[in-house]
């Protein structure tokens, strides 16, 4: 063959043996690419096809389950939806919010602290794309058991990632989660999210437009790190020893990105850009084929313009890389060089290396020689789309019978007070500070609640204290149990933390989270979240703006619980009447919203206490879930409670203890003749808050059908349960705060972060 394959050299040699398989294709779509083209691809073309039509970027396994989104009722709020990098939605007073989380779950396990913070940086590139300036970001983590030696490698490594590339981004981070089950060996989960405020007409769109526009590369150069890297490890199911392809997992440098966000700003701000696509996953290949489908015309790129940081790559692997830091613009001829100076001016490295086309074919040449010549849609939205075999698990009927009822309970004080000091040891329910202390949550000075409060709510705007509350929720046992209920439960609980802060909940963001779609039990389950998470969006009159999928999180052919990750964003009208959650007074009374049942099934308490995952997960009602949201957001407005906390993982123990140690106040109480259900029933749409006039509470409860039980009242240095326990404040918050220093060491703190309990008042 000819140092460069040409599509002329390939029109020539239709017989030459290709390594489709090695790239991820299978056979039937290598004689798919050759169809469409009418002739084998050049080496070039088949890169851009495998990593385009790869599961991370095609959606081929899940787009016919992703379209019930698509169903859903047209939402007022929604301004630009699913198709996009990221939604945007209409928070009032002329103000856009645009919010999205994304997966970066491989390459986090291959190397910890490089894959969760470009997992960062490429969700905030998603944001920026369509003109918002990035106000915060959240993460998602679950890893394998909490005391294994692989999480010791892993979770260090992904907590200083995301904590250093945002820190350095000066992006506050605003909360999570942190969670642990043995399904997470070997393949942690590491969710990101991001979400950045404009105004209604600053938003921009990916779509290449205006034959003679130019094609503008700007940001870091380009080099051989992550070469085929999220995109081809993000399709693959790793194997006991680990990923079978190693791929470079990409490098980044959040000093590089901060310049972009500002230059981009500026861009936007002087109206110098037509369309723009971040270079993501899949790099130069998805932000040419994806600017050129979603345009008008086609698109010529001169590849060898590119600025290389490796002299020595190939045209293929120019294509592939998925070095960070890079966008890619649409700008008119006559505005090229004002766009170029703004890049100079903020040390950005900007080329032009194509133009917009009339036609509809996207072609790149090599030093002048045609190596690429393709219809862009059928790489970047016209790829194979598979309808794949889906089967009920076989093991689930026997895994809803073994209900957790029947485990041994507590029977006297002591072992009730135990197993309460259990669940609230667990590294799951554990303090979080160890994580959260590595992490600015208080950086640009509009953070309002961050962890550990229930949601993260930021100040949009000074003058009238317009705020936006964020929650991520994401439970794996209840998915497991039932994967419908399982992810209306976790919609249900992120819908309920932005509740709790005196938000209205507005949009959805999901990450899912499953095994092989090749295995026709993980894709029953996948439809099965899918389906639950539109039906309960439906319900509860909720968007989704978009989201991502990933897949093939398994090691060899044991997959991860069903993990399903919902965001909920949500807004304040003001932030100055925001709800926190940890109790501040004596004297205050201790109300219980909603209904608890005896619901045990994928419980902390089981978990915990027996180690043991059974049973159905607690009853759906979304119905009662709007109910209380509606009466929360009411209670709120009135300045009627102190506090308010959700009730979730780990039930009424969870919240008592977090609502307690959070700023030092006990509180005496009574939970009734069957207190051990009271404190680990885990019975969804219920919330604990404080008030100092609880007649003015049941009145708007019984206005929104919400019941109402008293607790208690708050006060003293010790959570008393009346003939029950008593816990003191010192033990518990020793047990609470001990386990993750314990495990994974002191990390050094980040400056200005603020410990939990120290969060200051004003």
């Amino acid at each position: 063959m000819s140092t460069v394959d040409t599509v002329a050299h390939a029109r020539a040699t239709p017989d030459v043996e290709q390594p489709y398989g090695e790239l991820g294709l299978r056979s039937d779509e290598y004689h798919r690419i050759r169809d469409i083209l009418g002739r084998r691809p050049t080496t070039a073309e088949l890169a851009m096809y495998s990593v385009m039509w790869s599961e991370h970027c095609s959606y081929k396994s899940s787009k016919v389950h992703l379209r019930r989104f698509g169903d859903l009722p047209r939402s007022e709020a929604l301004l630009v939806g699913i198709g996009e990098n990221a939604g945007v939605v209409d928070v009032g007073d002329g103000y856009a919010v645009t919010f999205k989380v994304e997966s970066h779950n491989h390459p986090s396990y291959v190397e910890p602290y490089q894959g969760a913070a470009t997992g960062v940086g490429g969700i905030v590139r998603d944001i920026l794309t369509m003109g918002a300036r990035p106000v915060a970001v959240m993460d998602s983590l679950r890893f394998g058991r909490a005391d294994a030696p692989d999480t010791a490698r892993v979770l260090p490594g992904v907590v200083a990632g995301v904590g250093g590339y945002g820190n350095c981004l000066g992006l506050p981070n605003i909360g999570g989660e942190l969670l642990f089950d043995e399904c997470y060996a070997g393949n942690p989960l590491v969710n990101a999210l991001c979400v950045g405020v404009m105004r209604h007409e600053d938003v921009h769109l990916a779509r290449a437009e205006g034959a003679g526009n130019t094609v503008v590369l700007f940001g870091a150069r380009t080099g051989g790190d992550g070469i085929g890297g999220v995109s081809v490890l993000a399709s693959e199911t790793f194997d006991e020893h680990g990923p079978a392809k190693r791929p470079s997992v990409q490098v980044g440098d959040p000093f590089t990105e901060k310049l972009l966000i500002e230059a981009c700003l500026e861009l936007f701000a002087q109206d110098l850009v037509t369309g723009i696509q971040d270079l993501g996953g899949a790099g130069l290949s998805c932000a040419t084929s994806e600017l050129a489908s979603a345009g008008t015309g086609g698109m010529h790129v001169d590849l060898d313009r590119v600025p290389l940081r490796d002299p020595t790559l190939t045209p293929a692997e120019i294509l592939m890389s998925e070095s960070q830091e890079r966008m890619c613009a649409i700008v008119e001829p006559g505005k090229v060089e004002a766009f170029l100076a703004v890049c100079a001016r903020w040390d950005v490295l900007a080329t032009v290396v194509g133009e917009v086309t009339d036609g509809d074919r996207l072609t790149v040449d090599w030093h002048g020689q045609r190596i690429v010549d393709v219809p862009p849609r059928t790489v970047a939205h016209e790829g194979p789309v598979y309808d794949r075999p889906m089967r009920r698990p076989a093991d689930l009927d026997d895994l809803q019978a073994d209900d957790p009822a029947a485990l041994p309970r507590p029977e006297t004080p002591e072992q009730l007070a135990a197993h309460w000091l259990a669940v609230v040891a667990s590294p799951d329910g554990a303090d979080k500070t160890w994580v959260t202390e590595q992490y600015d949550r208080y950086v640009r000075g509009n953070t309002v609640l961050a962890h550990p409060d229930d949601a993260g709510l930021v100040r949009i705007d000074e003058d009238s204290s317009r705020g936006i509350a964020l929650a991520l929720d994401g439970n794996g046992r209840y998915a497991r149990l039932d994967p419908y209920a399982g992810t209306q439960l976790n919609l249900a609980e992120a819908y309920r933390n932005v509740a709790v802060s005196g938000a209205w909940p507005l949009a959805v963001t999901n990450c899912l989270n499953f095994g092989s779609p090749e295995e026709p039990e993980v894709m029953w389950q996948f439809a099965e979240a899918v389906r639950g998470l539109a039906d309960g969006c439906r319900e509860l009159g909720l968007p989704v703006t978009g989201g991502n999928v990933s897949l093939y999180n398994q090691t060899g052919d044991v997959a991860i619980n069903p993990t399903p990750v919902v965001g909920v964003l949500g807004v304040h009208d003001d932030v100055r009447r925001r709800v926190p959650t940890g109790w501040r007074a004596a004297g205050e009374t201790v109300l219980l919203l909603g209904v608890t049942r005896p619901e045990l099934g994928g419980s902390a308490w089981a978990s915990v206490a027996h180690g043991h995952l059974g049973g159905r997960p607690p009853a759906v009602d979304l119905a009662a879930e709007r109910s209380l949201g509606e009466l929360l957001a009411a209670l709120g407005r009135e300045g009627v409670v102190t506090s308010a906390h959700d009730l979730a993982d780990g039930g009424l123990a969870q919240a008592l203890a977090e609502s307690a140690l959070r700023y030092g106040t006990g509180a005496t109480l009574a939970l009734g003749e069957d207190p051990f259900t009271a404190l680990f029933s885990e019975s969804a749409a219920r919330a604990v808050v404080t008030t100092t006039d609880p007649e003015a509470v049941r009145v708007t409860a019984e206005w929104a059908g919400v019941p109402v039980t008293e607790l208690g009242t708050t006060g003293g240095d010790r959570l008393a349960v009346e003939g029950v326990a008593e816990l003191p404040l010192a033990e518990l918050r020793a047990a609470w705060s001990a386990t993750l220093p314990a495990l994974f060491g002191t990390p050094e703190a980040t400056v200005g972060s603020v410990p939990a309990g120290t969060v200051p008042t004003s």
